[in-house]
């Protein structure tokens, strides 16, 4: 596993390689942003979308976060972390899409279908159940089919956290608006660390199917 040590090696590997050969592209990043395109996907370490999606720097505005999860609209007073670059991905920057990307082996999602750290104190585990707590509702309907432990749970949890992100953007006014109006169009996808496969969610079927 890589050290802080070990990834400022990196930096002056990047500085003294990709750097100066896209030394072009750089200062023209370095005037703004225009992405097309927004991805929410998770925190884990071994999804990174940039990767997955073969992308460059300034191509993706990427939101990651536990469990690739979008909270409901609210105004409450608050820290709004994931609202703020959904409102700014979209007002500002006025992407075109935006990818909601779960992946295989989502502890978040382990997390929402047992229920392990429910009860548990910040610190200890209190703010990640209280996070994966919004797929309570979720969780409740995988149970019901497929119960609460094995494989196929626990892939049924992480497609149903992406369909309910999906079902969550859709309560922002600025969202649903701009999505009636062609000016956005949303997409769920899913990531199989295990074989490699992005699979992506057909709303009208409910059902995801391998990318071509």
């Amino acid at each position: 596993m890589k050290s802080y040590t070990d990834l400022i090696d990196g930096y002056r590997r990047f500085r003294s390689g990709d750097w100066r050969e896209q030394r072009e592209r750089w200062a023209q990043l370095s005037d703004g942003q225009s992405p097309q395109v927004m991805v929410i996907s998770c925190s884990d370490s071994r999804v990174d979308p940039a990767q997955i999606l073969d992308v460059a720097p300034g191509e993706i505005f990427v939101v990651r976060n536990v469990a690739a999860m979008v909270p409901p609209y609210e105004t409450t007073p608050g820290n709004h972390g994931v609202s703020a670059a959904v409102e700014f991905a979209v007002q500002f920057l006025k992407v075109r899409e935006i990818v909601v990307m779960g992946h295989g082996a989502c502890g978040g999602c382990k997390a929402a279908l047992t229920r392990d750290l429910h009860g548990n104190d910040p610190g200890e585990g209190g703010f990640v159940a209280r996070w994966v707590s919004m797929l309570d509702e979720a969780r409740d309907r995988v149970v019901d089919q497929h119960g609460s432990d094995g494989a196929t749970a626990e892939l049924e949890m992480e497609l149903a956290a992406v369909r309910e992100s999906l079902a969550n953007l859709r309560t922002f006014p600025f969202v649903s608006e701009k999505e009636r109006s062609g000016e956005l169009t949303l997409h769920g996808a899913h990531f199989a660390i295990a074989d490699g496969i992005l699979r992506q969610l057909d709303e009208d079927s409910g059902t995801f199917t391998p990318a071509e």
